[in-house]
């Protein structure tokens, strides 16, 4: 069930940053194709004010699979022959000369983007930055972050504290939208105004809140998450990335974790918004964080009530919903706070002709392998990385079929 070529030991190209810099700069266009998630779309943030600085021209496109959209031809519209073209995605293989990071390296594509920035003579915003390393599951000084986390504090741009991670200072909106928590309280802002209020914290703004108060609600949250009726045991581990957050005073955003949840969102609903965040445009915050409430509450949703089949490896979920968009999010909470296995498998019931799924794991397990030969299979769609990846399939497969399809891939990579 694992990919070995990213599970095998792959040190990082110590040129790679140089021979996307060098290959850019003399380009008259640059095409980033990057994958619909946050680190990404970090990534592509970070390049884009790069590539706007240096007054090279781009454009950026984000999906599920960019790579097959390079393949289909969506690379070119006109824009000059000898323009370069750059998948984003970390554990992403494709058609493109350019990939950020380097095939093999397994460092976020946030970092790897930052790298490349500064080779090109552009300091990268270090809070971008380290919001797409959490993104991807890292912590922000470690998975080669740690001299973007070392600017960071030395500049006063972070500084890490009690309390939870969230992206704004209306607690109880926002730890009922959180998609780095699945506790009794998501998806539900009275749920979570009534926890505020047994702790005695005001539900509208955090800032007359105390360390000590902070960190009795990072407790309260810790537990309520680790003990809901749902929870597997790694619940109780999941939840800790959420806790003791960096704060970021200087940004719209009140934490690095708050920034990456919402970039997560954005990743697949309106990818435009992050970037035109990342070039400082003021009115694209208050859309990012409306954006973000709506993704995450339909997430939490779908999750509210799943018919859930376990089998080896893989822990199964039948949801209902009407936002196909959400599902690599329900998949990604479900890996991380309900699964008891490696591999977390949502599948939706058919909408406009059409089956889905997606699918996250709890390390590189080759799923983005795995989803393409059920999509040949099936003479469907499918996009992603070794960790997560999304598949649609006709709607005349049943699901039976189509989760037999998977386990089958899987255990065949």
């Amino acid at each position: 069930m694992s990919d070995s070529r990213t599970d095998a030991a792959a040190a990082a190209d110590p040129d790679a940053a140089s021979t996307v810099a060098s290959a850019v700069a003399a380009a008259p266009f640059v095409r980033l194709f990057g994958h619909a998630d946050g680190d990404a779309l970090a990534a592509c943030g970070l390049l884009a004010v790069a590539l706007r600085d240096r007054e090279i021209p781009f454009r950026v496109h984000v999906s599920a699979d960019p790579s097959g959209d390079i393949i289909d031809g969506e690379e070119s519209d006109g824009e000059p022959d000898d323009s370069q073209t750059i998948v984003v995605s970390r554990g992403q293989r494709g058609p493109a000369e350019l990939a950020v990071p380097a095939r093999d390296d397994r460092q976020p594509a946030s970092v790897a983007a930052a790298a490349i920035s500064r080779e090109l003579g552009v300091d990268p915003d270090p809070v971008l930055a380290l919001a797409g390393v959490i993104a991807a599951g890292e912590t922000p000084g470690g998975a080669g972050g740690d001299d973007l986390l070392a600017a960071a504090e030395s500049a006063a741009l972070v500084e890490r504290r009690p309390g939870v991670a969230v992206p704004t200072a209306d607690l109880a909106t926002d730890l009922a939208h959180s998609t780095r928590l699945d506790a009794p309280f998501s998806g539900a802002v009275d749920a979570a105004g009534e926890l505020l209020a047994d702790l005695g914290i005001p539900t509208d703004s955090d800032t007359e809140i105390d360390a000590e108060t902070r960190t009795q609600l990072a407790s309260a949250v810790a537990v309520e998450a680790a003990t809901a009726d749902p929870a597997a045991p790694q619940a109780a581990d999941s939840v800790e990335a959420a806790l003791r957050p960096y704060a970021t005073p200087t940004t719209p955003f009140a934490t690095l974790g708050g920034y990456a949840d919402v970039l997560s969102a954005l990743a697949r609903e309106a990818p435009g918004v992050a970037v035109s965040l990342a070039f400082g445009a003021p009115e694209a915050v208050s859309e990012a964080v409306e954006t973000w409430r709506d993704h995450a509450a339909a997430a939490h949703a779908a999750l509210d009530a799943p018919t859930t089949g376990r089998y080896d490896g893989v822990y199964v979920l039948r949801v209902e919903t009407d936002r196909l968009s959400v599902l690599p999010t329900v998949a990604r909470l479900a890996r991380e706070f309900r699964s008891p296995e490696p591999v977390a498998l949502v599948v939706s019931e058919p909408i406009d002709g059409r089956r889905r799924a997606a699918l996250a794991a709890t390390g590189p397990r080759g799923l983005d392998d795995a989803t393409a030969t059920v999509a040949r299979e099936f003479d469907g769609d499918a996009g992603g990385t070794p960790t997560n990846a999304t598949l649609a399939v006709d709607d005349s497969v049943a699901d039976g079929e189509l989760i037999a399809a998977v386990r089958e891939a899987l255990a065949d990579d």
